[in-house]
């Protein structure tokens, strides 16, 4: 047992059993991540938050997106060829709950209280203010037991210059404290 920040830690916690899909979420929680909206554009597109969001590759370019295969975005994203995610800003908490929440509208209508413009690659929408925007060609589809694992080929990539990102953690929304050297 050792102290860390004035609380006494042990090296390794005993291990836990992993069927219980609660005490998994929680121990989930404490990884902090990025938090963003991915899109599809076309007839009917459509937006979700998503935090299972990660690059993959640099040469060639990938990023990895998770989604659940119940979630309308697995259905969209299965007949499209193009994505879009959109990184958001600190500011961005009221984008990211309205896109997890379920009693949005569906179709070009999630859109209407959301500043946005057609990407110019896959024409799927990019949300404004936003920290980074990427546009992707599904180069991949894999299995990842309850989710699909979509692999995308990146066509664009563009970042702002300022700015803090939203950040998930614990169930919660937060922004980053201050940098933290060495």
């Amino acid at each position: 047992m050792r102290e860390v920040d004035g609380e006494r830690v042990t090296a390794a916690p005993p291990a836990a059993a992993v069927t219980d899909p609660y005490r998994l979420r929680t121990v989930f929680a404490a990884f902090a991540t990025g938090v963003t909206v991915v899109t599809v554009g076309g007839d009917q597109p459509h937006g979700m938050t998503a935090n299972a969001v990660t690059s993959v590759s640099l040469d060639p370019a990938l990023v990895l997106v998770c989604i659940k295969h119940d979630a309308r975005m697995h259905q969209a994203l299965m007949q499209c060829d193009g994505f879009a995610v959109s990184v958001l800003a600190v500011h961005q908490g009221p984008v990211a709950r309205h896109f997890a929440s379920g009693r949005r509208p569906l179709g070009i209508a999630q859109f209407a209280t959301v500043g946005w413009s057609p990407g110019g690659r896959t024409g799927a929408p990019l949300i404004d203010g936003a920290m980074a925007w990427l546009e992707c060609r599904v180069s991949g589809v894999h299995d990842g037991g309850d989710h699909s694992i979509f692999v995308g080929r990146l066509l664009s990539a563009a970042r702002r210059d300022r700015g803090e990102p939203l950040v998930f953690f614990d169930g919660k929304f937060h922004q980053l404290a201050q940098e933290v050297l060495g």
